[in-house]
């Protein structure tokens, strides 16, 4: 078999030329006689490497200068403890709630002091964004946390909501660099690579420099205070340098394809394909509700177990692999990333159509 369409929520699609041009680099990067694999992080080779993929990320989201950006360690997770650690110094946080990652990252800041939900999409399943237009900011927040594309549910929020002073903390891990963004509006925004931006084992925060202090609570290891990676350009330990080359060359690819706005038109275009033909089918149905649907991650149900099931099976026969649901939600997913071409999704819809002919329900399940 060649290559496959690749549906998966994370570790997930890359583009297909920057697998090729790595590949071509694997023994020999650039004339240095090793992989980037095998170089000091310490090294000019690689100092070119880390400082050329900061400038063309700044380049791509337009950073402004008083914000750090950050190469680190431990996935977007770890971040769930790394923010109330560093931010948390009433010991107060504000939580919207709408989806498994946001609610897991307000339980782990609960251990570090009072968290507030104040708002949440869990009366229904997460399939909505809540109204966020007046939300009822606590005085003492120390922040203002969100998860802003809800990679399980397939939610996202279109509109940031107003922090009402208070730092919005931002994880963009399954719509990083798929749209622009406004950075300003964010006292820290982060991302997972492994969804849209690199390989799995890395998190980008992108943070603004007056969040950063030495005063963290008691008890933060140094490796998880952000002063110690924004005063060592994260190098302070050997960094995820394979990820970091890789990411670069994402960037890169990025700047070839136009930048963020021709990549949000891509990405909506895509995604019009695979909505408009689950709106209209009669066995398939999305599960989210249109006015807070993602662009990058499409759940869809046919209503009877075994015959999801038996789709997910008869997709992968056919190339279209890794579109199971998460599992706990079950049904199917289609996570249609940058780097997944608008071939695919159209090859999935019309493999759906096929599906549908030879499975003609007697009623369309709805939500």
């Amino acid at each position: 078999m060649g290559r496959v369409y690749n549906f998966s929520a994370g570790p997930a699609v890359l583009p297909e030329e920057v697998l090729e041009e790595a590949a071509r680099e694997m023994l020999d990067y650039q004339g240095s006689g090793m992989s980037v694999m095998e170089m000091s992080h310490r090294s000019a080779v690689f100092d070119q490497i880390i400082g050329q993929a900061e400038a063309d990320l700044r380049e791509l989201m337009n950073i402004p200068d008083h914000y750090k950006v950050l190469f680190l360690q431990g996935g977007a997770s770890l971040q769930f403890a790394m923010i109330p650690m560093n931010l948390m110094k009433n010991r107060v946080a504000d939580y919207i709630i709408t989806g498994q990652w946001a609610k897991k990252a307000a339980q782990e800041a609960g251990q570090y002091g009072k968290v507030n939900v104040i708002a949440s999409s869990a009366d229904r399943m997460f399939s909505y964004i809540p109204d966020c237009s007046d939300l009822p900011v606590s005085k003492d927040a120390d922040y203002v946390y969100l998860c802003e594309n809800n990679t399980i549910y397939g939610t996202k929020f279109h509109k940031l909501p107003d922090p009402k002073g208070k730092p919005l903390i931002a994880d963009v891990s399954s719509c990083f660099l798929s749209e622009p963004v406004d950075v300003s509006q964010y006292g820290l925004i982060y991302g997972g690579v492994q969804k849209n931006v690199g390989p799995a084992g890395m998190v980008i925060v992108i943070i603004r420099e007056d969040l950063i202090s030495k005063d963290v609570l008691p008890g933060t290891p140094t490796m998880m205070r952000y002063q110690v990676h924004a005063d060592n350009r994260s190098l302070y330990n050997t960094p995820p340098c394979y990820n970091i080359y890789i990411c670069g060359k994402v960037f890169q690819w990025l700047k070839k394809q136009g930048g963020l706005e021709a990549m949000k038109e891509r990405n909506e275009k895509k995604a019009r394909i695979l909505y408009e033909y689950l709106d209209q089918s009669r066995l398939f149905s999305p599960t989210v509700e249109p006015s807070s649907r993602s662009l990058m991650n499409v759940p869809f149900v046919t209503g009877n177990p075994q015959t999801d099931a038996m789709f997910v099976r008869e997709a992968e026969a056919a190339g279209l692999v890794n579109l199971k649901g998460h599992r706990t939600v079950g049904g199917m997913r289609a996570s249609i990333y940058n780097a997944m071409p608008t071939e695919g999704v159209e090859a999935l819809v019309s493999f759906m159509k096929t599906f549908e002919e030879a499975h003609e329900p007697c009623t369309k399940f709805s939500v």
